[in-house]
C-alpha cells in the first residue's frame, strides 16, 4: 500500500499552537477554547494564511476596539469543529474555506444580511444569507520555471498526468483544505465523460505517488521552493510569488477552471452575535476589499473594487461549468470516493 505523506494538524496542535501567543499563527491573542461573551471580543475560526489574518485583524481591532481571538486550523477541521460545538458554540465567526464547504454545513450558521450586499452579486452569497462570499478564487497550476522546461511547459490539468511529474506535484487533501476540495470537483467536472471525471483523479492520485499536503499553503511555497515541480492552488496565493519574481509560472489549464469564492459566516448560537455582525460587515466593507486587493493579491467580491496587480478581469478567465449547489450536496460522497481512490478501491 502506498503511503501517504502528512503534515497533519490536529485539534490538540492547534489548541497548543493557540494557546501560546509567541508561537501561534496570527498577532492577536488566540484561544483554543472559543469565545467568553464578555462583549467586546469574538472568536474567529479561519483557515487563511498568517499573513491575511494579522493584517486585517489588527485593523478590525484597531477599527471597533473588538478583540479578536483566532483559532487557526484547516477549513476541513474548523467545520467538524463547528458541527462538534453546535450544543455551546464557542467561535462566534467562520472566515474563509470554500464557499461550498459553507453551504454543506449551512445548518450551523446564523444567517446575516449584510448592509454590504448591495454591492455583490447575488450568485456570491447564499440565498438565505448563512454565508457570504468574501473573495472569488479562481484555481490555477502553478509550476516552478527551474524544473519545468518551456518545452515542457505545462497548460493544462491534462499535463499533470505526465510520467515526468511523477511524485513532483503538490496536493493538498481535499478532505482538511476546502480550496483543495475545490479543485478536486473542477477535475471532475472538467473530465465528467470519463467516468463522472473518476478515471481522470485515479490516473491524478498515481501521478502524485503518494504524496498529499494537509494544508494548501504546503503546495504554493512547496513550488516556489523547488520541493515540487507543479502545483494546483489558488490564484490569490500564486499570483504573489509570481509579482516577487520568484522562478514559477501561474496557469489557468485550458480545460476550464472555477471561481468558487471564500465565505464569511456566522456560527448559530454566536455568544458575540452584535460583534460577529461587525466583522462580517468589515470583511465585506470597500475598505477591507481594497486592502485585500492591494495587499493580499486577492480578487474582491465587490463590484466597486479593482482587481489586484497582475491580474486580469475574471471574464477572461475559462471557467468550466461548476455546480456548486452539487458539489456542496455531495461533498460527504465525493471525499468518501475520494478515500477509495486512496486506498486503491
Amino acid at each position: 500500500m502506498k503511503k501517504i505523506f502528512t503534515s497533519l494538524m490536529s485539534l490538540a496542535l492547534v489548541a497548543s499552537l493557540t494557546a501560546c501567543s509567541g508561537g501561534s499563527t496570527a498577532k492577536t491573542s488566540q484561544t483554543a477554547s472559543g469565545s467568553s461573551g464578555s462583549g467586546n471580543s469574538i472568536t474567529v475560526y479561519s483557515p487563511h494564511p498568517a499573513e491575511t489574518i494579522n493584517l486585517l485583524v489588527q485593523e478590525f481591532e484597531n477599527k471597533t476596539g473588538i478583540k479578536v481571538d483566532i483559532v487557526a486550523a484547516g477549513t476541513g477541521e474548523l467545520l467538524k469543529r463547528v458541527e462538534s460545538e453546535k450544543d455551546n458554540p464557542l467561535g462566534d465567526v467562520l472566515w474563509g474555506g470554500g464557499a461550498e464547504s459553507l453551504q454543506a454545513y449551512a445548518q450551523y450558521f446564523e444567517p446575516y444580511k449584510s448592509s454590504e450586499l448591495e454591492n455583490i452579486d447575488p450568485k456570491y452569497y447564499a440565498k438565505d444569507n448563512t454565508w457570504t462570499g468574501e473573495s472569488p478564487l479562481p484555481m490555477v497550476l502553478l509550476y516552478n520555471t527551474n524544473l519545468v522546461s518551456d518545452e515542457n511547459a505545462i497548460t493544462s490539468w491534462k499535463d499533470i498526468l505526465k510520467p515526468e511529474f511523477k511524485g513532483k506535484i503538490a496536493m493538498a487533501d481535499p478532505a482538511k483544505s476546502g480550496s483543495a476540495y475545490t479543485i478536486l470537483v473542477t477535475m471532475l467536472t472538467a473530465y465528467k465523460a470519463e467516468n463522472d471525471g473518476w478515471d481522470f483523479i485515479k490516473k491524478f492520485y498515481s501521478n502524485l505517488d503518494g504524496k498529499i499536503l494537509s494544508s494548501s499553503s504546503g503546495v504554493y511555497k512547496g513550488v516556489a521552493d523547488g520541493e515540487y515541480a507543479v502545483g494546483l492552488t489558488l490564484e490569490k496565493e500564486a499570483i504573489k510569488y509570481v509579482n516577487a519574481g520568484s522562478p514559477v509560472k501561474m496557469v489557468y489549464p485550458s480545460e476550464g477552471t472555477s471561481a468558487v469564492p471564500d465565505g464569511v459566516a456566522i456560527i448559530k448560537g454566536s455568544k458575540n452575535i452584535e460583534n460577529a455582525k461587525k466583522f462580517v460587515d468589515f470583511a465585506l466593507s470597500k475598505e477591507t476589499q481594497s486592502i485585500m486587493s492591494t495587499q493580499l493579491s486577492r480578487r474582491s467580491i465587490r463590484n466597486d473594487v479593482e482587481a489586484p496587480k497582475g491580474l486580469g478581469p475574471l471574464s477572461d478567465i475559462k471557467l468550466v461549468d461548476y455546480d456548486f449547489d452539487w458539489a456542496s450536496a455531495n461533498k460527504e460522497d465525493v471525499l468518501n470516493k475520494w478515500k477509495d481512490v486512496l486506498i486503491g478501491k
